[in-house]
């Protein structure tokens, strides 16, 4: 059976222009490539077109709405969801404008879609002292807990994503000073940061007793399973809250019920603020591609509003004392109030 314009065109968008092209992360990719598997999905079972017969002339604006539709009333999807499968449709036919030309009209219709408003979570993160209260929940008298309060104490120094940590190799850490630390984030881009000696005291010493100090082991993962396979997303979190549990069973009030690995970064960003650091600093650290996104971090930090509010106040009201304060009879003061 010959193959459609649709299949061969996108075959070559998810196997060789996100990758090569875009640079883009396996993660990604996996999520560009379920919304393809849920579109292709809905074409069936909704339009009653075989993806054997799929061709891109059947794919128009009305039909892209109708799947994100779809989506929501079916699957019941989030708006958030929904426009994260919308920017992967729009980066699919942003593609095709250069691919398939003659058709330029229906893709720009289709990048015309604009995507839902959500509404905007409230910055998760933990004070000092709850940061200190996770930090003391792993066992450090067994070998998976000087592991995971290695990777824990890591992923905060370095406000470092989740798929970054499980990417990371040995030869990313720097254990001479200065200490550093390559991550490779969104894109495949790198970006060099700094590693507190407190943090590369327990990596060292983790490092040195999983010998990833040797040279054959040095593009290996930083940190594995029992199998010595990269730990995946769903572990990171799950070793994550096992541990935010215990902490909160001690001290609910340091420890947010909602918490995840972001929680992290978002935590070593807010306490980079709050230490004086520069907006445009933090950026870079956090690897973001503009200042406006690194801004959630001002906006959430009441307590620094509070105190720049309190530096900036001027007492313009005179402290007068209330007639009914300095009255010890209330009652008459009342019946003579008019």
């Amino acid at each position: 059976m010959k193959p459609t314009d649709f299949s061969i065109h996108l075959t070559n968008f998810l196997s060789r222009y996100l990758p090569g092209e875009r640079g883009m992360s396996q993660h990604t990719i996996s999520s560009y490539r379920f919304t393809f598997i849920l579109f292709i999905s809905f074409i069936e079972q909704v339009k009653k077109i075989g993806v054997s017969k799929l061709v891109l002339r059947d794919i128009t604006k009305e039909i892209v709405v109708e799947f994100l539709d779809w989506l929501q009333s079916e699957r019941r999807s989030s708006s958030a969801t929904r426009n994260v499968r919308l920017a992967a449709l729009h980066s699919f036919f942003s593609f095709m404008q250069y691919k398939q030309p003659d058709q330029m009209e229906e893709w720009q219709r289709i990048l015309a879609i604009k995507v839902k408003k959500t509404a905007k979570n409230a910055v998760s993160y933990l004070s000092i002292d709850g940061l200190k209260l996770l930090l003391e929940q792993p066992d450090i008298f067994s070998h998976k807990g000087r592991r995971d309060l290695s990777m824990l104490a890591l992923m905060y120094d370095c406000a470092a994503r989740v798929q970054e940590i499980i990417d990371a190799e040995p030869s990313f850490i720097r254990l001479d000073k200065p200490y550093t630390m390559k991550i490779i984030g969104k894109g495949s881009k790198a970006r060099i940061v700094p590693l507190m000696d407190e943090a590369i005291v327990h990596i060292r010493k983790y490092m040195d007793e999983n010998n990833l100090l040797a040279p054959h082991l040095r593009t290996s993962p930083l940190f594995f399973n029992s199998r010595g396979e990269k730990l995946t997303r769903a572990g990171v979190n799950s070793i994550l809250k096992k541990y935010a549990c215990m902490a909160r069973n001690k001290n609910p009030g340091l420890i947010p019920e909602k918490i995840s690995c972001h929680s992290l970064g978002h935590s070593k960003a807010m306490h980079l603020l709050q230490a004086g650091v520069h907006l445009v600093y933090i950026r870079d650290f956090l690897g973001h591609e503009s200042v406006q996104t690194t801004e959630i971090y001002a906006r959430a930090d009441s307590q620094q509003k509070r105190e720049a509010i309190e530096k900036a106040y001027v007492d313009v009201i005179t402290k007068e004392i209330p007639e009914w304060v300095e009255n010890h009879d209330l009652l008459q003061w009342l019946k003579a109030f008019r």
